[in-house]
């Protein structure tokens, strides 16, 4: 007789313990800083709709969007079975669920039918919370967002596509445009020989005989979400670099050539597409006059900026909140984590520059609501503050998430966690609309150009003059600086520009205990050269107290 062992039991040498449970369901509006600043910048009126957001991004449902979207990366279809040239690219349906919400929920283009003041704003902090399911997917939210103000420089054209949109239905698929509940764009800016150099493209427009009506050829370099149904595309036209409206189908129905030779692969925004078409007879719609190009996209590139900083104020919240929720629940060296001093004082000082960077990120949105809306001082603001705010925010992102990473050890290491997907996403923001270089030296060209800005910036941080003396002493610090500004110097510019715009927002709008720390740190010199290294005098109990969620 043969004897059968028993199967052995589940975790049969040891038992599982002293490990977090998961963090969803959690409420990812839960975030003291987000909602003061909706209110101060005048979306008041969009609260309870964001509440509802941030308990939607924080489900389990909607987190399994964002880990199955970047699991199944994007795809791309050259050809049908039958050897017909396609050019699709297919996403896994969590692609789908994630823009659909966003879509319906006013994420893209929305904000520009909407005339209740603060429809900006609200548009931001719907971004700061639906972004805790994953970052990707607001590309092609941003790029049409960006498209709209763009597009008004033609009429005619505007009359067309602005109200599909600004349209709130997700209607994915390649149709004529005119025939959608609601379109996407996109954006073709880049070639390989210049990147952020866009002058020196060397794709050409060659105008027909029907007015406002060109052909393209060339290869773009990074153009992202390529399933979008229009894109703005810059060429060299005869009078110089223009902006041009590309439809991936035409109006009689057919396939207009976007000839998609192959998708990126990047170190992250796995589940965003990013391709290199080639245009070749590509039929395009002239925006703007021909040779003004740039100017014809800068009110894009403000608005993509302003993403940029908002997606960063993101990840950084995100992956605090991951943080405090694994310490809360893990233990070492006889005490929970969270109950040790020095992780206290990691996690007050991440608290502290999450804290900085929505507010600065709510504050851009109101700027950009009430220029819309014909303010010139709030315009001339957010030309430079939003230049400064993409430059540095940006910045403490990658930083940021490392250390927020580390709060978890080992355990963020792994991709189950989902910290090395948020690691993998931070640096791109840096360099998405412009790398450092580039941002720093567009705050020169807008304090050279528009001598405004410099007023605006002052009558920012005025409010705050003699609540502290650190921020005092930088504000002046930085109009000696602004007197020496050079381009090799202007990194150092920029990075004072932003600490003390952070500082003073902080100091008039925060508690005590938050503006008191971020002043003696990122002003007073009292920190050291990582998170962690608050001053004993820093009133960590009070910044950790409003910074993490309720413990669930």
């Amino acid at each position: 007789m043969v004897h059968t062992p028993a199967s052995p039991q589940p975790y049969s040498t040891h038992a599982v313990s002293n490990q977090p449970p998961p963090l969803a369901p959690y409420d990812a509006s839960q975030d003291a800083a987000l909602l003061e600043g909706l209110r101060r910048e005048g979306a008041d009126w969009a609260e309870e709709g964001i509440r509802r957001l941030g308990r939607r991004a924080g489900s389990e449902e909607a987190q399994e969007w964002g880990e199955l979207a970047n699991r199944h990366a994007p795809v791309l279809r050259t050809h049908d079975r039958y050897g017909h040239r396609v050019d699709e690219v297919d996403f896994h349906p969590s692609w789908h669920e994630l823009m659909r919400v966003a879509v319906e929920e006013g994420l893209a283009g929305a904000p520009w039918a909407d005339a209740r003041p603060g429809a900006h704003v609200a548009r931001t902090a719907g971004g700061l919370v639906w972004g805790h399911t994953e970052a990707g997917h607001g590309c092609p939210t941003s790029m049409t967002y960006a498209a709209v103000p763009a597009l008004r420089r033609q009429p005619d054209l505007a009359k067309v596509y602005e109200p599909l949109l600004t349209s709130r239905a997700y209607d994915p698929g390649l149709r004529v445009p005119a025939d959608k509940r609601g379109l996407l764009a996109g954006m073709g800016m880049t070639e390989k020989q210049g990147g952020s150099d866009v002058r020196t493209n060397t794709t050409t427009a060659t105008a027909t005989a029907e007015a406002g009506v060109y052909t393209l050829r060339g290869h773009k370099w990074f153009t992202s979400a390529p399933m979008c149904d229009v894109f703005l595309v810059l060429a060299q036209a005869p009078e110089g670099l223009s902006c041009f409206l590309v439809p991936r189908v035409l109006p009689d129905g057919t396939r207009n050539a976007f000839r998609i030779q192959r998708l990126k692969d990047k170190l992250g925004n796995h589940s965003n597409a990013s391709s290199e078409p080639e245009f070749d007879g590509t039929v395009a719609w002239l925006v703007g006059p021909e040779g003004q190009g740039v100017k014809t996209i800068i009110e894009m590139v403000n608005c993509t900026r302003l993403d940029c900083v908002m997606s960063s104020a993101t990840l950084m919240r995100k992956t605090l909140v991951e943080a405090g929720h694994h310490v809360r629940h893990r233990s070492a060296f006889g005490a929970r984590l969270v109950d040790q001093p020095l992780m206290r004082n990691v996690l007050a000082d991440l608290a502290l520059e999450s804290e900085a960077a929505t507010t600065l990120a709510l504050r851009l949105a109101g700027a950009a609501d009430r220029a819309v809306r014909g303010d010139e001082g709030e315009r001339a603001f957010r030309r430079l503050a939003t230049a400064v705010g993409k430059y540095w925010v940006t910045k403490r992102g990658p930083a940021f998430t490392a250390e927020a990473l580390e709060c978890l050890g080992g355990n963020g290491y792994v991709e189950d966690s989902g910290m090395p997907r948020h690691y993998r996403e931070a640096p791109l923001l840096s360099i998405w609309e412009g790398s450092g270089n580039v941002n720093a030296l567009d705050v020169l060209r807008a304090l050279g150009r528009d001598p405004a800005t410099v007023d605006a910036l002052f009558a920012e941080l005025a409010p705050a003059r003699g609540a502290d003396a650190r921020l005092d002493a930088a504000v002046t610090r930085l109009k000696d600086t602004l007197a020496t500004a050079t381009p090799s110097g202007a990194r150092r510019l920029v990075e004072l520009m932003a600490l003390t715009l952070q500082a003073s927002l902080l100091v008039r709008h925060a508690p005590s205990a938050v503006a008191d720390a971020f002043c003696a740190t990122r002003l007073g010199g009292d920190w050291g050269h990582s998170f962690g290294t608050l001053p004993d005098g820093a009133d960590v109990d009070a910044i950790l107290e409003r910074a993490l969620p309720a413990a669930g």
